[in-house]
Formats: C-alpha cells, sequence, structure tokens
C-alpha cells in the first residue's frame, strides 16, 4: 500500500506542469474523453486480434488506425483516400508525401469542388 501511494504521489507530481496548463487556459479539457469514443469502435475487437500476426502487427495496426480516424475527422471516405494514396505512394519521393496526408488531400479535394 505504501508503494502505492508514494508511486501515485509521484506520478502526480510529475504531472504537475500539465495540471498548471490546464488551470491556466479554460479551452483545455481535463480529460480525453472525445479520442477514446473516436477510437472505440476500432477497440472492441482487439483482444481477438491480440495475438495475430507478429510482434510489430500492433504498432501497423495503430498507425492504420491512426490514418482511418484522421480521415474520418476530416470527412474523408478512407477506404477511397487510401486506394488512391497507396497506387500514387510508390512512385512518389520523401518530399511529396506531406502532400497526400489526410489533411492536406481534404484541402485539396475542397478546393477542387469549388
Amino acid at each position: 500500500m505504501v508503494l502505492w501511494v508514494t508511486l501515485t504521489i509521484d506520478y502526480t507530481l510529475g504531472q504537475w506542469r500539465t495540471l498548471e496548463i490546464y488551470l491556466a487556459d479554460g479551452r483545455v479539457e481535463i480529460d480525453n474523453n472525445l479520442v477514446e469514443n473516436a477510437i472505440r469502435p476500432t477497440a472492441i475487437g482487439k483482444k481477438n486480434r491480440l495475438f495475430v500476426g507478429e510482434a510489430d502487427a500492433g504498432q501497423r495496426s495503430a498507425i492504420i488506425y491512426t490514418v482511418i480516424e484522421t480521415c474520418r475527422r476530416q470527412g474523408l471516405n478512407a477506404y477511397q483516400y487510401l486506394r488512391e494514396v497507396l497506387s500514387r505512394l510508390p512512385n512518389m519521393t520523401n518530399h511529396q508525401i506531406p502532400k497526400v496526408i489526410p489533411a492536406a488531400w481534404a484541402k485539396a479535394q475542397r478546393s477542387l469542388q469549388r
């Protein structure tokens, strides 16, 4: 019990700077419920997929889920986005990649529709 209390106090003191930011700016949320609610649909089956694939599968899954969720937040159809970007990616240079991240892609799509 003493160890738990000590660890809790150490953790809390380590978060003091973050707490000060929260107290200074009323726009900062105290929790991350918006993020948790956004990733809930993808987290439902994670126990079932826990042992599928190799050791790096979790990291790759996290990257794909992040891209899909970012597409959703930008109002993009994730399937269409991924199909188009993944077909172009082999012919792109590293300097061109920032042009096809979901935010830049959504901005370009909106300008084409005008």
